[in-house]
């Protein structure tokens, strides 16, 4: 599976982009109990913060636990790929 890029919107306007890994994919379905690939199917806020939140975190982007960190984000989706 390719990595997942997610672009994070912060409430003060600041904006990062995070690259998913196979750490972060297997800590999701872990948590949720459901394959990756039913992200397309039922794309859930909760998963796509989960995911965001995860791969900011392993990469040292944050410290925060998720229910903290998520008070600061105003949005994620999926980022823009640059070629």
């Amino acid at each position: 599976m390719n990595p997942i890029e997610l672009e994070i919107t912060y409430l003060d306007g600041t904006s990062v982009t995070v690259s998913t890994i196979a750490a972060d994919l297997v800590a999701f379905e872990t948590k949720f109990n459901i394959a990756v690939s039913r992200l397309q199917d039922d794309p859930r806020v909760t998963y796509m913060f989960f995911l965001a939140w995860h791969a900011l975190k392993r990469s040292g982007g944050t410290k925060e636990e998720f229910d903290k960190w998520v008070n600061n984000v105003s949005g994620v989706g999926q980022a823009e790929v640059k070629k």
